[in-house]
């Protein structure tokens, strides 16, 4: 099965759908995603930015990634300044929009009521994030984590695949730099960086600056 036909959490399932179907005023005439919204960016990156969830009138909307709301124009125009993305502004699928050398997903991959998935919601969804980390493989070099949440997630899931997680399992905070080994054993380095939600840029916990430079420091990390 694809990540995009899951219905595992019917929780999930039932607020998606709902946001689906009644949508925004502003995108009303809008065919909504309404699904598990799959990873995006290329498949031999060496950077992988892992959020929270998608946005319900963002990814939930547009059927991509920090796509059509205004943590994802946060986001984009910050990997645009440093050479990750090919344009500033993320506002659909098929907009033309590229990322080189750097993928992005999410521990939870349909959108949740108040942006709060459950624990179990996260447990449940931890196969996809397994996927994705298999997926890209020993080219991985730097896992760029927005927020505590994903943090937990990742670091969560890392042991199942045979990863090497240091004991006990270093903290999240902004800046904050982990070393974890992947099963071949090579270092790749956890990166944490606040996560881009309005709360945190509306109230300059995270700045344009800040943001700036966690992305520069993940291309140094990986070494392109």
């Amino acid at each position: 099965m694809v990540v995009t036909a899951c219905r595992a959490c019917p929780r999930l399932v039932a607020w998606r759908e709902e946001v689906a179907a009644t949508r925004r005023a502003a995108f009303r005439d809008q065919t909504y995603w309404g699904r598990p919204v799959p990873g995006f960016g290329p498949e031999d990156a060496r950077v992988l930015v892992v959020g929270l969830a998608p946005a319900a009138h963002g990814a939930n909307r547009t059927g991509r990634m920090f796509t059509g709301d205004r943590s994802g124009d946060v986001l984009f125009a910050a990997l645009h300044r440093t050479g990750w993305a090919s344009q500033p502004l993320s506002t659909s699928a098929g907009d033309g929009m590229r990322l080189t050398g750097l993928r992005m997903t999410a521990p939870v991959h349909c959108a949740p009521p108040a942006n709060m998935p459950t624990p179990q919601e996260r447990t449940t969804c931890g196969a996809w994030l397994r996927r994705e980390l298999e997926l890209l493989g020993p080219r991985l070099r730097v896992l760029l984590v927005l927020g505590g949440f994903g943090w937990q997630a990742l670091l969560s899931e890392l042991p199942a695949l045979g990863w090497s997680v240091p004991v006990p399992r270093p903290a999240f905070r902004h800046g904050g730099e982990a070393t974890v080994v992947d099963p071949l054993g090579r270092p790749v380095t956890v990166l944490g960086c606040y996560h881009v939600s309005q709360q945190n840029t509306f109230t300059g916990r995270l700045t344009p600056d800040m943001l700036d430079a966690v992305l520069s420091r993940a291309r140094e990390l990986a070494g392109s």
